[in-house]
């Protein structure tokens, strides 16, 4: 049977330095590792899905920021889902910074580069539809499931006891280390993974307290409790995950 890597990219998560590390092991020239975007329709997103993955009979990792679960089935190709997951309110100025510096028309960039990080946060909390500041992981997540097997909550966490591998970015080079290990036992692949550490938006050597004090700094005691409420299925998501890499 085929087995190929399906890397959900989620904007702000490490993918951009997984990517690098996949592509070392695998010829973009060659169309082993490929990337594509797609649209926010879900049947349609993930009907395209699985027809760019027995389009490309070469590739052998495929990667998308955009591809929605779950997981594509095929009676002849078995797809390994690989995601990360970060602390909601760290990815959050994560994607800030970020938005802050890069070019473009984009909505969230120029938003980034006219406002200060609570402006941003408050601005994106204010929209109902955008889920960048809220819950951003469960709402991807959550799509693993239909709405009968729950609310968003349950679905998600539902996703991640059903999915076989969630890195967590906080502990990047122990996930990268595992990953090579579950690769190994699925594939016959002969890779090895290691740690580049690519477009990092905050480069400032502080832990995940520190970096969640500095936040609660910058935007003040009242928006920081707003937000944790509103990643409160998020935070819960993060607690789950973390609870793995500290057996």
């Amino acid at each position: 049977m085929r087995k190929v890597i399906l890397h959900y990219h989620l904007f702000k998560n490490a993918g951009t330095s997984l990517d690098a590390a996949f592509k070392e092991n695998f010829s973009e020239e060659k169309g082993e590792w490929v990337t594509r975007e797609f649209p926010a329709q879900p049947a349609k997103n993930r009907e395209q899905v699985k027809q760019w993955i027995l389009d490309n009979p070469n590739a052998k990792c495929f990667s998308s920021h955009t591809a929605i679960f779950p997981v594509p089935t095929f009676d002849d190709i078995e797809v390994i889902p690989v995601i990360f997951f970060r602390h909601p309110l760290d990815r959050i100025a994560s994607a800030y910074s970020f938005e802050k510096k890069q070019g473009g028309e984009s909505f969230g960039a120029v938003l980034a580069r006219n406002t200060t990080l609570a402006g941003y946060i408050e601005t994106r909390l204010s929209l109902n539809y955008d889920r960048q500041c809220r819950d951003f992981h469960s709402s991807r997540f959550s799509t693993m499931f239909t709405p009968e097997k729950g609310c968003e909550s349950q679905r998600s966490i539902l996703a991640c006891k059903e999915l076989p591998f969630i890195g967590l970015v906080e502990e990047y080079d122990t996930s990268l280390k595992l990953l090579n290990e579950y690769l190994s036992t699925r594939t016959t692949y002969e890779i090895n993974l290691e740690v580049k550490k690519i477009n990092v938006s905050n480069r400032e050597p502080l832990c995940l307290t520190e970096k969640l004090i500095k936040i609660n700094s910058n935007i003040g005691n009242e928006l920081y409790q707003k937000l944790i409420e509103a990643n409160d299925i998020d935070i819960m998501l993060y607690s789950l995950i973390k609870e793995r890499f500290d057996v």
